[in-house]
């Protein structure tokens, strides 16, 4: 009936608080991978939620940090009122409390994948709910799924206005008002495309001011960010980039069509003496006085000290918010980057849509190359 109500009349108030969007919903469970994939993912979704003209359900974001996984307020690291230039968007926290009752009752909750999940008997069911991080983050909004809607052939594909229109066609807002996702509703890694979507994304206040009070503290300018991925995981995964050459972010250096050049297990993974190789160009460079290292392991800073003894290297202290480490490296002079890490690709869309430069590991594309000989 509110429904209906709602088509008739246009945007109608529940409660006498917020209003129903008579063009829909899009929910989704960002299950896939840690805080740079996420990011990634979320351009796309973002992309996809304008294309159907429905308003996009912003969810939080989930951490690993304690067993199984953990979700984090939307808004705790982005505000809201920006992506409101581009989109209609609703935190979850809102959308589950304020509008789910009454336009998504329990009983009624349909979810949608491309083709049945594992770990169900029934070959039709998305299994929604299956493994972590599925099962919590579902179950933290009290939410249980009634039914399946299986969606192939159809595919996210922006781009292709017959596409989109096949999804308006088939899923109505008057019969689906809402479309809840198992997954990302976005390819990965990021189209091209979408890549300009970084600008509607912008630190909350809480990030960005404790990134200025550290920088304002302890660096001092002109100052070269650094992002190392040292971890035993990422060395595992650099181990097959010869396989799989466009692994992960890749794209961001040797462009979607490997224009620019191919990946290396050295770009993916860079030694001490190529970090401070690479270091040492940009710090001559920009006679840098300081260089923020932001990692998840190993910083190589006692490397880097003895061939830089006049420069100052530094990190955040333990226990460091990763998402601060981020927004510094976008306020520096210089960022230098691995290519294949989603992670430095957040830092890198923002430097691009700032005009700001950027670099990484190991790795200078053709047309600099060519340059260099001329």
């Amino acid at each position: 009936m509110l429904v209906l109500l709602v088509l008739c009349v246009g945007l109608v108030s529940v409660h006498g608080e917020l209003e129903v969007d008579p063009n829909g919903y899009i929910v989704y469970c960002p299950c896939m991978g840690r805080f740079g994939n996420q990011a990634d993912q979320f351009l796309g979704s973002l992309a996809f939620a304008k294309s159907l003209n429905r308003t996009l359900v912003l969810p939080p974001w989930i951490e690993y940090i304690k067993h199984p996984s953990s979700r984090v307020p939307f808004n705790t690291y982005f505000k809201v009122a920006p992506l409101r230039k581009y989109l209609r968007v609703i935190l979850m926290e809102q959308f589950m409390k304020k509008l789910a009752p009454s336009i998504w009752p329990k009983g009624d909750r349909t979810a949608f994948c491309y083709s049945a999940r594992h770990g169900s008997s029934d070959k039709d069911s998305c299994n929604a709910k299956d493994g972590n991080p599925f099962g919590p983050f579902w179950d933290h909004f009290g939410i249980d799924f009634d039914k399946s809607e299986l969606f192939a052939p159809l595919h996210y594909d922006t781009e292709s206005a017959h596409e989109i229109q096949r999804w308006r066609d088939k899923y109505t807002p008057d019969k689906y008002l809402v479309l809840a996702f198992v997954g990302p509703p976005a390819s990965f890694p990021v189209k091209k495309h979408h890549l300009y979507l970084q600008k509607y994304l912008e630190w909350s206040d809480n990030i960005n001011q404790k990134a200025e009070k550290f920088i304002e503290k302890n660096i001092e300018r002109p100052f070269v960010g650094i992002h190392l991925r040292t971890g035993e995981d990422f060395k595992r995964a650099c181990e097959h980039i010869d396989q799989t050459p466009t692994m992960f972010a890749a794209a961001q250096c040797i462009g979607y069509r490997q224009e620019f050049g191919k990946t290396t297990e050295e770009m993916c993974y860079p030694s001490p003496p190529t970090v401070t190789k690479d270091v040492k160009e940009w710090v001559k460079k920009l006679k840098a006085k300081t260089v923020f290292v932001a990692t998840d392991s190993k910083d190589f800073i006692d490397t880097m000290s003895k061939a830089m003894k006049k420069v100052k290297f530094i990190r955040q202290p333990s226990p460091s918010s990763p998402h601060v480490d981020l927004a510094i490296l976008q306020k520096s002079d210089h960022f230098i980057g691995n290519c294949i890490s989603t992670f430095t690709a957040i830092v890198k869309r923002f430097r691009d849509i700032e005009k700001k430069s950027s670099s990484f590991w190991a790795f200078k594309n053709k047309e600099s190359k060519q340059k260099e000989e001329l």
